[in-house]
Parts: structure tokens; C-alpha cells; sequence
């Protein structure tokens, strides 16, 4: 795996591999792991749902979970302009209508923008990741454009159900490094200060 290109391949084909009984044992250890972190901080929560045809980190039971421990936490969610490469961001409520774009991605229809000052915390989807906090997403760059117009303290917390490989080459200053990275073995903590 020398490129980012076949780390993606070769993570995108191990997430496919996984059988259904294998994928849910580790979305459940994944969410035990998201619970030992402290979010009773934190007021805006921004979040990816999961696009489960390609066994991404289920988000659903993280956000249901989350929405009962820490009830005073307002979720936000993207719909993407895939030709223009940006993002909006949007708050959602009960009135939120949700619909899957052709890329198989379940976003809002409609709602409020959030102004992005405002968000405190970013879950993150990956394909992998590194031990310095570098990840691998699908290669549009839309997170990292995303997550330099967010709060310099922004918490970022990547979800993946593999373990860090040792370093991804070709990270450049366009490449955003998590805080934090949860598996279903643990919570890793990088020191990503700007």
C-alpha cells in the first residue's frame, strides 16, 4: 500500500469483506468506545450517517445513544454538492426530512444552516487512518475543506472499525489530522495542534 489511492482499495475492500455478524460486532464494541468520551461539554454535534452499503461505522445507535446521555446536544448534518465539492450544513430536528442522494448518502432535505462557529464536535468518516492522525477518506477532500472552516478547537473525532496503519503518504497541508480516532479496541488521542 503505497498511495493513498490503494490504502483506500484495500480498506474499502476489507469494510466489504466484513459478514453482517462480524460488521455488527464491531459497530457495537465501536459504540462502547464513543461512550467513554465526555461530550456534556459540547452544544452542536456534527455528524455523518452512515452509507451502509459500503459497511461504513454505523453512526445510527452512536446518535441514538448520545441523544439520551447528553440531551442538551443539537445534531447538525451535511448534504454535498459533489461537482462543487462543498458542503451544507444544516440542523436536524424532528421536522428534518431525510433522503439518499445517488451515492447512496442519507442526507437533509431541508432545515436550518448552521453557522459553523457554532459546532463543537465532527465525526468524521474514514477508510483508515494513521498514527498520527492522518485519515483516508474517499479522496474528494470535502471533510478537510469542511473541518478548515470549522473552530480552530473543533474536536474531530474520526470512526473506524480497523486499527491505524503506521504512516499515509502523500498527506499534504490540504490534509486535516484528527484529535481523536475511535476503534472498537480503543480510543487514540493525537496531539494535532495548529
Amino acid at each position: 500500500m503505497t498511495t493513498k489511492k490503494d490504502i483506500r482499495k484495500h480498506f474499502l475492500e476489507q469494510r466489504l469483506n466484513l459478514d453482517e455478524s462480524a460488521a455488527a460486532r464491531l459497530n457495537a464494541a465501536l459504540l462502547e468506545q464513543v461512550l467513554r468520551i465526555d461530550f456534556s461539554p459540547y452544544r452542536y454535534a456534527h455528524v455523518f450517517l452512515p452509507i451502509l452499503e459500503k459497511k461504513e461505522a454505523d453512526t445510527w445507535p452512536v446518535i441514538d445513544a448520545l441523544k439520551v446521555r447528553y440531551p442538551q446536544l443539537n445534531w447538525v448534518l451535511s448534504r454535498s454538492d459533489m461537482q462543487a465539492g462543498t458542503m451544507e450544513h444544516l440542523l436536524w430536528t424532528p421536522a428534518t426530512t431525510l433522503a439518499q442522494n445517488k451515492f447512496g448518502i442519507t442526507e437533509p432535505q431541508n432545515g436550518e444552516a448552521v453557522d459553523l462557529s457554532l459546532i463543537d464536535v465532527v465525526f468524521v468518516p474514514m477508510l483508515a487512518f494513521d498514527t498520527s492522525g492522518h485519515r483516508v477518506g474517499y479522496g474528494k477532500g470535502m471533510y478537510d475543506r469542511f473541518l478548515k472552516q470549522c473552530r480552530p478547537d473543533v474536536q474531530t473525532i474520526g470512526l473506524s472499525l480497523f486499527e491505524p496503519i503506521a504512516a499515509i503518504p502523500e498527506t499534504d497541508a490540504f490534509d486535516v489530522p484528527l484529535r481523536i480516532v475511535v476503534t472498537p479496541e480503543k480510543i487514540y488521542h493525537f496531539n494535532n495542534e495548529d
